[in-house]
């Protein structure tokens, strides 16, 4: 599959081209200064409707071609489905999307607004993917997966593209793991372009279905508890095409707490004066927990989304220097 993967990643490319922003990569003096790595920041948040969703969303859906002329139906904890209903508006098609009831109040009246009809479930993301596709196969249309698509993991891929064609040598890319299609992706573009960087799987303690599953070598459910990465929440579906890639290409799993994502967010916003949702901070946050094997190394972080909403990003951040929580190198005594 590899080498299908990286085909359909460079056609991916193409369609994208004019369409998805090439988002900037930044150079980060204040978390090098709390890492001590070289770090650089790749802007995902700054992409079409706020996450790096857009690019796998658009991907597919140009794809699909005629077959979307029916509409195309959705699942999502938010940012995909803010993507999908953008995306879907580009091509003129209608398009509906399946939300959990756990989903951002922002992120369900943000997908509103692109005009995506909304279909509540009741359970998790998982249950909102069931529900889509049962949706989808009775109407006959298109689902859109999050991840367990070929198209919408080769739009994310796309990323890697991007970061492969700079002019530097990379030692480690940190990224926030959900499904598994930006990592799976970004794997398979960085295994051949840039080898010697590892990939470095991240998640929250309390909600990392894959790691689980790569652990046991197969797709297994795993009971999660509520976490401010929302993004990235929710089981994996049996025989979803991005265990394989995970599996071969995520070279470290590092797995942080609810503390340290909003240690993280705060950090950001005070270092680079940026908004990040939860899912972004858990890269920040697990490159600051591992910061000792990367210290005088060059390391790249995926800030994957912005959305959160803004009352709940103050009381984390509040919370957070309140608490005094900051994680990074200890200072010298």
């Amino acid at each position: 599959m590899a080498g299908t993967l990286l085909a359909e990643i460079k056609r991916a490319a193409a369609r994208l081209d004019g369409h998805a922003r090439q988002t900037p990569l930044e150079h980060s003096p204040g978390l090098s200064a709390l890492s001590g790595a070289e770090v650089w920041l790749k802007c995902e948040h700054l992409q079409h409707t706020g996450s790096f969703k857009f690019r796998g969303a658009y991907n597919c859906i140009a794809g699909l071609g005629d077959k979307a002329r029916a509409g195309v139906i959705a699942a999502s904890s938010g940012n995909h489905g803010m993507a999908v209903a953008r995306a879907a508006g580009e091509a003129g098609v209608s398009a509906t999307v399946c939300l959990p009831a756990s989903v951002s109040p922002l992120k369900k009246a943000a997908i509103e607004a692109l005009g995506a009809a909304i279909h509540m479930v009741e359970g998790d993301a998982l249950a909102a993917e069931t529900r889509a596709r049962k949706m989808a196969d009775r109407q006959g249309i298109p689902f859109i997966s999050p991840y367990n698509d070929l198209r919408v993991m080769a739009g994310q891929g796309t990323i890697g593209l991007e970061i492969a064609a700079v002019d530097m040598a990379f030692d480690g890319l940190f990224a926030a793991v959900g499904g598994g299609g930006m990592i799976g992706g970004i794997g398979a573009v960085l295994s051949r372009g840039l080898p010697g960087c590892r990939l470095v799987g991240c998640w929250p303690e309390v909600a990392a279905s894959l790691h689980h599953c790569i652990e046991a070598g197969h797709i297994i459910t795993v009971d999660e508890g509520e976490t401010l990465s929302d993004g990235t929440a929710g089981g994996v579906e049996e025989g979803t095409v991005t265990f394989d890639p995970c599996r071969r290409h995520i070279a470290r799993h590092v797995l942080v707490s609810e503390a340290e994502i909003a240690a993280a967010m705060g950090l950001v916003a005070e270092h680079e004066r940026w908004i990040i949702e939860g899912a972004a901070a858990v890269a920040v946050a697990a490159l600051l927990k591992d910061a000792a094997i990367w210290s005088g190394k060059r390391v790249v972080i995926v800030l994957c989304g912005r959305n959160i909403a803004f009352e709940k990003f103050i009381g984390v951040v509040g919370d957070r220097l309140a608490g005094g929580a900051r994680p990074g190198r200890r200072a010298s005594a």
